[in-house]
């Protein structure tokens, strides 16, 4: 039999999908030792080997994804490591024993630690785990190492040191990037690369947290900088949380061979899937590698009608006028940042804009209160422009009362509108969003709010000062169960929801929907946001959950070709004014917060000619 490093030199080798998702979807939680199902539900797990190798991979990799003792003892399986890891390598050795061909076995190796136990591990203590882990897998007789989902790059180049002393097979190390490009740890492709550089390393890749085109982007930039072969195994783009317990992917498998078919064409010599891919991705991907398979040309190196609550404060007169209230969404500045956005948010005012909706920043890398961020923006617009400012205020790691404390203090500060949000965690971890954590959702913070302004605080008691927000809550037209989401809009504006603004739309099909749902019982603002090129327009159709672009937007896109930021406003623009007829206003968003399209957007909704 060939060798992993001679079968990689002659050919695009395809390694399986996802195990951890696979075993939650057949009933297993995320967050229990997936791995010693090796003990306890080996048939299970060898039927998800089998379902890749029907595929026609050519790898499997083991169920030992979190099999160090670190990561185990929690769960009662610390003293199991030797048995679980073998017992893993068996399972897949079994399945992979094909008479028609021979399929490798990869050992699977996590970090050490979850992201959780870091803080209280020292390297020491994951050296000796990772030592322990790895021994076993060699000892049982894989093929090769895959070392995966390290967003810290810290902890990667103590995997490949460890690997490099005490395996005898070759190495696969892969990172995690974020969907900015950098590690967990903030590092950036070409400091990947220099710091694995000198270990023995076979293949460099990513893995898990990115999508299809998002793994391209990153895998390109390695590329760069790296003469080594490459592996990428993107995630079937990012997760809908159906359940408290129950994460569901949408990503299909033609989408997903699509970007494949780049990957490999980019230079990719190892191609799989992550978290979220199913054997019937794999299938595509394999079918993909058949039509391309050629010579490496990078070195081997060894819904109720709703009725708003009685004690629901009236919407203000932000709202009152003629015609559609026509707004801008603006993210939050960069540290640093605040005067360049008043300056640039000054000039979308200028263009005709009416209110702003600030939106929530982005969890996962060092900053200040996803709370106090928003809300400190929205009171210096309100200062210094005089009009109405919308902060988005996510529920996600904080507690009731850190909620209510934060609010007080907006209110103190003049912010009285905001928009509630549930929000999401960062992607960080081993599964995306298995590590949220939410004391209330978005109809918790308005029933607080509801409560703050009937003079009662969340502890039943009166407060002194009166109170009185604007409660705004978010409602999307593009989710994939519109009557679901129909039911949740009915749920918020019984809580105390006194107006709505959508997720970004792109058509009016979703919209009207949704209106027909609130029917009348609340003003809904609708946003709408600018594409800027196909591969966005691509993306948000195919890797992210609840959005809904139709076919004719995404055709439009592709063949404006150099011109699609131009197209992607003139869309906007188009399905504002429709829009517009609709709903009570508009809020109008651009790639990046980019006031220049902003303006242009704006102004062609109010009809503001610009002063040459």
């Amino acid at each position: 039999m060939n060798t992993f490093l001679d079968r990689l030199g002659e050919r695009i080798l395809v390694c399986d999908g996802a195990m951890g998702t696979a075993l939650h979807a057949a009933g297993n939680s995320l967050d229990q030792a997936l791995p010693a199902l090796n003990l306890t539900a080996a048939d299970l797990v060898g039927a998800i080997h089998d379902g890749y190798i029907d595929a026609g991979v050519d790898i499997v990799q083991t169920n030992t994804f979190g099999a160090s003792r670190l990561r185990l003892a929690p769960s009662g399986h610390g003293d199991r490591v030797a048995e679980i890891n073998a017992a893993g390598v068996r399972i897949a050795r079994t399945a992979a024993g094909r008479p028609d061909r021979e399929v490798l076995v990869a050992g699977s190796v996590s970090p050490a630690v979850t992201v959780q136990q870091r803080s209280t591990t020292s390297a020491a203590e994951r050296t000796r785990a990772l030592r322990e882990q790895i021994a076993a897998l060699d000892g049982a007789g894989v093929d090769l190492l895959v070392l995966e989902t390290f967003g810290f790059l810290t902890e990667l180049v103590e995997a490949a040191t460890v690997a490099a002393e005490h395996a005898s097979v070759p190495i696969v190390a892969q990172a995690t990037f974020a969907a900015d490009g950098r590690t967990l740890s903030g590092h950036t492709p070409r400091e990947v690369v220099d710091a694995l550089a000198g270990l023995p390393i076979a293949v460099l890749g990513i893995n898990c947290t990115l999508g299809p085109q998002g793994s391209l982007e990153v895998a390109t930039e390695l590329g760069r900088h790296s003469t080594l072969p490459l592996s990428v195994q993107p995630n079937a783009g990012l997760p809908r949380r159906v359940s408290a317990d129950r994460l569901e992917y949408e990503v299909d498998p033609e989408y997903f061979a699509r970007y494949a078919d780049r990957l490999v064409a980019s230079g990719t010599r190892l191609i799989g899937g992550c978290c979220g891919t199913t054997p019937l991705h794999i299938g595509a991907v394999v079918k993909v590698v058949q039509g391309r398979q050629q010579r490496a040309t990078r070195p081997v190196l060894d819904a109720v009608r709703p009725q708003a609550p009685a004690a629901a404060q009236p919407a203000s007169d932000w709202l009152d006028g003629p015609g559609p209230v026509v707004g801008a969404e603006l993210q939050p500045p960069a540290a640093g940042g605040l005067q360049a956005a008043l300056e640039a948010a000054e000039a979308v005012r200028d263009s005709g804009a009416r209110l702003f909706s600030i939106a929530p920043p982005v969890p996962g890398r060092g900053q200040r209160s996803a709370i106090n961020q928003p809300v400190e923006v929205a009171a210096k617009l309100q200062d210094r422009l005089g009009v109405p400012a919308l902060p988005g205020i996510t529920t996600w790691n904080r507690t009731i009362m850190a909620l209510q404390a934060h609010l007080l203090g907006a209110q103190a500060r003049g912010v009285s509108r905001v928009v509630c949000e549930t929000g999401n965690p960062p992607l960080m971890g081993d599964y995306p969003t298995v590590d949220g954590r939410w004391e209330v959702d978005s109809i918790g913070l308005i029933e607080l709010l509801a409560s703050l302004n009937a003079g009662v605080d969340h502890n039943g008691l009166r407060i002194s000062s009166g109170v009185t927000f604007g409660i705004g809550a978010r409602v999307n037209p593009g989710a994939h169960d519109l009557a679901a989401e129909g039911d949740r809009v009915r749920r918020k504006i019984a809580a105390g929801a006194q107006f709505l603004l959508t997720r970004p739309v792109y058509e009016t099909a979703g919209l009207e929907r949704v209106l027909a749902a609130v029917d009348g019982a609340v003003p809904v603002l609708v946003t709408v946001r600018a594409l800027r090129s196909f591969d966005e327009a691509e993306y948000l159709r195919y890797e992210v959950p609840d959005v809904t672009i139709p076919a004719a937007v995404m055709d439009r896109m592709e063949r404006a070709g150099s011109s699609a930021a131009r197209v992607g406003l003139e869309v906007a623009a188009e399905l504002a004014a429709e829009a517009g007829h609709l709903v009570r206003g508009v809020v109008v968003a651009a790639p990046g917060g980019d006031p220049e399209p902003l303006t242009e957007l704006i102004r062609t909704l109010v009809g503001i000619t610009p002063t040459r």
